[in-house]
């Protein structure tokens, strides 16, 4: 007797998403999401992935079509100010899903706020310093009660991935320095944590392998490091000379919003549940091993 495939519905067909896509076709999954506009759709014409327009303001034109079948969720859309686009207008159409496994939320570590440089954890308070970063704490909350308004499965409750700054092929400090955007801000007191893509992908693979629903993770490497090392490292990998070195209350003069909430907060990640819990080795456990990596390829 044939098997029935597992098959993920993502929310989100961003970069992360397509990763962790290509990860599971590989193994035999089916894939199905959204895309926001029809440009991105079309990037998905002629692939084995089945797309569907979802704005966010707008729900999916057949919802039970495009949910027919998901073994698993996955939710990778950013909020807004009414919260979880997707569960506002799907939430039903996600609880009604008969055999759903498993529902994840890409979240981010944002959520923990400015700690002064100390070490979080997942039980760490939720102290976001952004709008953004409020943002994910509600939907975060929203996810995690969805089990308790009712799935048909509900095993199924979801799974909440907290994102420390993402980066890998075509999205590192590699392609700033070679299209000339790279720059060294001088704040040797703020850490960042980062993870590669493909270890956002294992994370996630290896949760949808060992279900704990409720359950939140941060992924972030094993070593955070200022911006000013990285963007050293991947000018030396280059052969290119480093950008100067700009005193950071001088670069805020010129920051977005968005980019000076980026650096007002200082953490460090705690990655251990990650290894403990769902047996992850990070492929990547540093930013240096990840340029490389690359750069090699």
């Amino acid at each position: 007797m044939n098997e029935k495939k597992p098959r993920l519905f993502c929310f989100g067909l961003g970069y992360s998403a397509r990763v962790l896509a290509a990860r599971l076709m590989e193994k035999g999954w089916t894939v199905a999401g959204t895309c926001r506009d029809a440009a991105s759709l079309s990037q998905l014409e002629g692939s084995a992935i089945e797309a569907f327009l979802f704005d966010g303001a707008h729900p999916l034109a057949d919802a039970g079509k495009a949910l027919e079948g998901a073994s698993h969720v996955l939710c990778s859309i950013p909020p807004g100010p009414g919260g979880d686009p997707a569960l506002r207008h799907h939430q039903r159409d996600i609880q009604r899903i008969e055999g759903l496994e498993w529902t994840g939320y890409l979240s981010t570590t944002g959520v923990y706020g400015d700690t002064a440089g100390r070490v979080v954890d997942e039980t760490a308070p939720l102290n976001p310093t952004s709008e953004r970063g409020r943002q994910r704490v509600a939907a975060e909350k929203q996810w995690l009660a969805l089990a308790k308004e009712g799935l048909a499965a509900p095993g199924a409750a979801a799974h909440i991935f907290r994102l420390s700054g993402i980066y890998g092929p075509g999205s590192s400090m590699l392609d700033r320095v070679r299209d000339g955007t790279a720059k060294r801000i001088d704040k040797p007191d703020c850490l960042f944590s980062r993870i590669h893509v493909a270890d956002i992908a294992n994370v996630v693979m290896a949760s949808m392998a060992r279900p704990n629903p409720g359950a939140v993770y941060n992924l972030a490497d094993d070593a955070p490091a200022t911006a000013s090392e990285v963007t050293a490292l991947a000018c030396e990998l280059l052969g290119a000379a480093p950008p100067p070195l700009v005193p950071f209350d001088e670069a805020a003069k010129e920051m977005s919003p968005m980019a000076l909430s980026f650096w007002k907060d200082n953490r460090r990640v705690d990655n251990a549940r990650i290894k403990k819990e769902l047996g992850v080795k990070l492929k990547y456990p540093d930013y240096r091993s990840g340029l490389k990596a690359i750069l090699a390829s």
